[in-house]
């Protein structure tokens, strides 16, 4: 049976007439509407915490978004957990090339997020994406675009400093927020 893709704008209209509902939580990837995990509670102590820091810590001229949609074409947005860009900027004008730094909280959607969703970063022109464990603390932060995705990955520890490119006033360690890796780095559920 041949699929068909829905398009931003169609997921949009279904929202509004309620067919989808306006808490249902996916992200549409080539069209296709993809169910996000419930998110558990290690995964919002780390977004909490994170969500403090940067919004004492950005620029006036700098917006920190938790969890906005960033719509990358016609056929494709996801749900950064946190979107950094210009305040300055209309956000219908916000795409890839745009955000200075993405961020994704993972816990059992960690290897969706460094696969998958990585990807969908480089293809749209997102300059900076850092995905932080929940379990362990560790962060893989993902660089330099090239033409084969992000050419700098490397992965830092919940002590070392993680300092945004594009935005080095948002500059932490996880460690200094009083984060500590979990005891039992099971995922639990996002």
């Amino acid at each position: 049976m041949e699929r068909r893709a829905f398009t931003v704008e169609e997921v949009e209209a279904m929202v509004a007439a309620g067919i989808v509902g306006e808490d249902e939580r996916f992200e549409l990837i080539g069209g296709e509407m993809v169910p996000m995990s419930p998110k558990g509670a290690r995964h919002e102590m780390v977004k909490i915490e994170l969500n403090r820091w940067f919004q004492v810590m950005a620029p006036k001229d700098v917006s920190v978004a938790p969890e906005t949609t960033l719509r990358l074409d016609r056929l494709n947005f996801i749900e950064p957990d946190f979107c950094v860009f210009d305040r300055a900027l209309d956000l219908t004008k916000l795409d890839g090339s745009r955000v200075r730094l993405a961020v994704e909280v993972a816990a059992s959607s960690l290897a969706y997020d460094l696969g998958r969703k990585i990807g969908l970063y480089a293809a749209f022109g997102v300059p900076e994406v850092w995905v932080v464990d929940a379990a362990t603390l560790v962060t893989r932060i993902h660089r330099r675009l090239g033409a084969e995705g992000y050419a700098d990955v490397r992965d830092l520890g919940p002590a070392e400093r993680l300092v945004p490119v594009r935005a080095p006033a948002l500059a932490v360690t996880l460690a200094e927020l009083g984060l500590t890796p979990a005891r039992d780095p099971a995922p639990d559920p996002e």
